[in-house]
């Protein structure tokens, strides 16, 4: 990279003005969250359709977070920010743009190519993709090196997840400006250093999705079972801590003796399983379209919908009460505590 290119590295987080370009149900989330952390926002609309519709989605999520003490401003302080657009050359002055954008490799590269021709070589250019490699994508661009992942969760603007993922040409030092920056969004990210399809959480959560197939088509549990027991365990203890540090608290030994005789038996079948696959087949898209491996009224799948957007203010409330140092604050505090006063 040229000299040129450490521009963003000196730029605060209130000067950097964001991209968005697709604004479905993430693009949109994104744009409120970038939007509550001071970011100028433009915000491009590749469907023509989210023209009118994106405005109101975001309006809508500030206004939810002002209530749930997200923001201290009302939504009309942060739309002031908010460029919502179908013409890609007002990117021009993007030093960040993020895509969000259909999973599809064809459509993704012609997004890129507009994109490109709109920013300045030291942009930065990264994508939501959760199944494509950052590798990938990055060769369908002029310049791979400062192109990288940038993996959100849904509500993107309520989650303090986020993955900053590398691919084989990204320049590190970009990563590293990406991962200071998403301290002022409010995120806890991980920052992913090689690049390896489907990044940490994915694939973690997908081979729990596979197990959890296998129980119910082989008769060992219902789909509510399956449900009911992971919010009970794991849905107990992971807003604390991580797989590793639950290992930590709860005996190591145990789990080195447990692992010798279970993955033997654990499913590894590389196959959709049929349940998902019938589903999917016959229309249901969940609570979408009331659809889903339950049965919903409408009335019901709006009522869902309704419960998660008022869980996610709620466990985000709980996870901030216990950061990730929590425990090195404490420790902290307990040591000044203890210094005697002269």
């Amino acid at each position: 990279m040229t000299t040129e290119s450490n521009e963003p590295f000196s730029t605060g987080p209130a000067q950097v003005t964001a991209g968005v370009v697709g604004l479905g149900l993430m693009g949109c989330s994104i744009a409120t969250c970038l939007l509550m952390a001071g970011h100028p926002v433009v915000a491009v609309a590749p469907i023509p359709s989210d023209l009118e519709t994106a405005e109101p989605r975001v309006r809508e999520h500030l206004r939810k977070s002002f209530d749930e003490g997200l923001c201290p401003e009302q939504p009309d302080f942060y739309l002031k920010n908010l460029t919502v657009t179908d013409d890609y050359g007002l990117l021009q002055n993007a030093r960040l743009v993020i895509e969000c954008t259909q999973e599809d490799l064809s459509i993704k590269k012609q997004v890129y190519q507009k994109i490109e021709a709109a920013v300045s070589p030291q942009t930065v250019i990264t994508s939501n993709t959760s199944a494509i490699p950052i590798s990938v994508l990055q060769q369908q661009t002029a310049r791979p090196e400062r192109f990288l992942g940038l993996h959100w969760a849904e509500p993107s603007h309520t989650t303090r997840f986020l993955e900053i993922i590398c691919g084989d040409a990204s320049d590190q030092r970009l990563a590293e400006w990406l991962y200071e920056l998403s301290h002022h969004w409010g995120k806890e990210p991980t920052l992913v250093r090689k690049d390896i399809r489907g990044f940490i959480t994915n694939r973690l959560m997908y081979a729990l999705y596979r197990e959890a197939f296998y129980l119910v088509e082989n008769g060992y549990a219902s789909i509510d079972d399956v449900d009911r027991a992971c919010r009970n365990n794991a849905g107990y203890w992971m807003t604390l801590v991580g797989i590793f540090r639950w290992m930590d608290l709860t005996g190591v030994p145990a789990y080195h003796a447990v692992m010798k005789d279970l993955f033997p038996t654990l499913n590894t079948s590389t196959e959709v399983p049929k349940l998902i696959d019938d589903l999917v087949k016959s229309g249901g898209k969940g609570v979408q379209n009331a659809h889903g491996f339950y049965d919903y009224t409408p009335e019901e799948a709006h009522l869902w919908r309704e419960t998660f957007e008022e869980f996610s203010y709620e466990i985000r409330r709980l996870a901030l009460k216990y950061p990730v140092d929590v425990v090195k604050k404490k420790v902290a505090a307990r040591k000044e505590s203890d210094t005697p006063t002269r």
